[in-house]
C-alpha cells in the first residue's frame, strides 16, 4: 500500500525547532555537552503555591472527568479578573474568555475557525511560524509584513497595497516580540486597530510575553484601545508569565463573536484544560503579579546584561530588550544566520536559533533565548568568544 498524506503537509518547511533538536542531537551523540538557548522553555520551575494547588486538586474525583471546552467558570472568572487588575479592561467570563490548552493550540485553531480559503492572513516576518502554518492549513494566503531594524521591529502597515488591505480577514500581532524582542507602546495599538477597522479585518494580537518586563517597561493591551472589542481578540498564556510551559494552560480575551467561533471549533476538535491544572491556574491568576514573577524578572535581567554585554564585546550588534527572555543579534559577516548556527553549535556546542527559521524577514539575524542559568550562560559565551569570529 503507498501511502499518501494531506497536500497541506507540503506547504509547511520543516518544523523550526524539531530541526534544531535533531541537530543537537547528532552533536550531544558526538560527546559534546551541549548548551542550549534555543527555544524559549524557561528554567525557573513553576512556584511551589501553584504545583501544591494542582496536586491537591489532582486528588479530586470531580477533576478526572472531561474538562468542559471552555474552561471551568471559575478559571473564566479568575482569567477576567487578572486582565482587569493589569490592564484595567473588563471582560464577561461567559463569554469573552475562552480557556486554551496553551496559547499555540488556540493560535492554530483560531486560523480555523475564521480564515476562509481565498482569504488573505497578515503575518509578521519574521514571526511566530504557527501564524503561518495555521493561515495555509485552511486555505489562507500569507502576505508578509517585514519587521525591519531601522523600524523598531514593527509592521508598517500604511504600506500594505490596497487590494491586499480589501482583501485580508486577519492581521497578526505579537508585542513583546518573539524572535525580536521588540516593545511597543499603546499609540501602536491605536493605529493597528483604526487600520483594522477601517478594513475589515480582524485582529489577533498574541500577547504571551507581556509580564516578563524590565527597566521598568509595562507592556500596554491592546484593549486599552477604543474600537477594540469590535475587532480583536488576545492570547495569554500562562507558560511564560508563571513558568507553566509544560502544563499547557492559556486563555483568550476580547470579541464574543470571535472567541465564540474559536469556541465552537475546540469544542468539535479537541478538548479543554484537565481542571486539576486549570484550578493550579487559578492560584495563579489570583496571585497578581506577585513576588515571584518580580524574582523570575529579576533573574532574566541579569542574565539579559550579562549575554548583551558579552555578544556586543565579541562584536554582535544587539538591542537590549526591554521584555521577553530572547536577545536578537545580528550574524557577523560573511555568514547567514543557518550557516552562523550551524558553526557555533558544531564548534562551541552552543544551540542558537537562526532567525530565517522565523520567515525570510529574520535572515542575518539569530535568536538567543535567556532560559540557562547565569553559570551556563557564561559558559556559552565563552565558548563563543572561543571562535574568535
Amino acid at each position: 500500500m503507498q501511502i499518501k498524506t494531506a497536500s497541506r503537509l507540503g506547504l509547511l518547511p520543516p518544523y523550526l525547532f524539531a530541526e534544531l533538536d535533531r541537530l543537537k542531537k547528532e552533536v550531544a551523540a558526538q560527546g559534546v555537552d551541549v548548551i542550549s538557548l534555543g527555544i524559549g522553555d524557561p528554567d525557573l520551575p513553576t512556584p511551589k503555591h501553584i504545583i501544591s494547588s494542582i496536586k491537591r486538586a489532582a486528588d479530586e474525583p470531580k477533576n478526572h472527568r472531561y474538562p468542559d471546552y471552555e474552561g471551568l467558570l471559575e478559571y473564566r472568572q479568575a482569567a477576567s479578573a487578572w486582565y482587569q487588575h493589569r490592564f484595567g479592561v473588563e471582560f464577561n467570563p461567559q463569554n469573552e474568555v475562552c480557556a486554551l490548552i496553551g496559547s499555540k493550540e488556540g493560535i492554530a485553531n483560531f486560523s480555523t475557525a475564521v480564515v476562509d480559503p481565498g482569504d488573505i492572513v497578515l503575518i509578521p516576518d519574521p514571526g511566530y511560524p504557527v501564524y503561518y502554518s495555521g493561515c495555509v492549513f485552511n486555505g489562507g494566503e500569507p502576505y508578509y509584513l517585514t519587521l525591519r531594524k531601522e523600524n523598531g521591529f514593527k509592521p508598517d502597515l500604511n504600506a500594505i497595497p490596497a487590494e491586499v488591505a480589501r482583501r485580508a480577514k486577519m492581521l497578526w500581532l505579537n508585542y513583546p516580540n518573539n524572535p525580536t524582542g521588540a516593545t511597543v507602546e499603546v499609540g501602536f495599538y491605536k493605529d493597528a486597530v483604526a487600520f483594522c477597522l477601517k478594513h475589515n479585518i480582524i485582529l489577533a494580537h498574541d500577547n504571551a510575553y507581556s509580564e516578563i518586563a524590565y527597566d521598568g517597561y509595562r507592556a500596554p493591551s491592546i484593549f486599552e484601545v477604543e474600537g477594540a472589542r469590535e475587532c480583536a481578540v488576545d492570547f495569554h498564556s500562562l507558560s511564560k508569565t508563571f513558568s507553566m510551559t509544560g502544563w499547557r494552560a492559556a486563555f483568550v480575551v476580547g470579541n464574543a463573536a470571535l472567541v465564540g467561533a474559536l469556541g465552537k471549533v475546540k469544542t468539535n476538535m479537541d478538548s479543554g484544560v484537565p481542571q486539576a491544572i486549570q484550578e493550579g491556574s487559578i492560584t495563579a491568576l489570583e496571585g497578581g503579579d506577585g513576588d515571584q514573577l518580580a524574582a523570575y524578572c529579576a533573574i532574566y535581567k541579569e542574565r539579559r546584561d550579562l549575554l548583551v554585554g558579552a555578544l556586543r564585546a565579541m562584536g554582535l550588534a544587539c538591542e537590549l530588550p526591554r521584555a521577553t527572555f530572547y536577545v536578537w543579534a545580528e550574524v557577523p559577516k560573511g555568514y547567514t544566520s543557518v550557516t552562523f548556527t550551524e558553526r557555533v553549535l558544531k564548534e562551541a556546542g552552543v544551540a542558537i536559533t537562526p532567525g530565517s527559521g522565523f520567515g525570510k524577514g529574520g535572515e542575518g539575524f539569530v535568536r538567543f533565548s535567556l532560559t540557562v542559568s547565569s553559570d551556563r550562560l557564561k559558559e556559552a559565551v565563552e565558548r563563543i568568544k572561543a571562535l574568535r569570529l
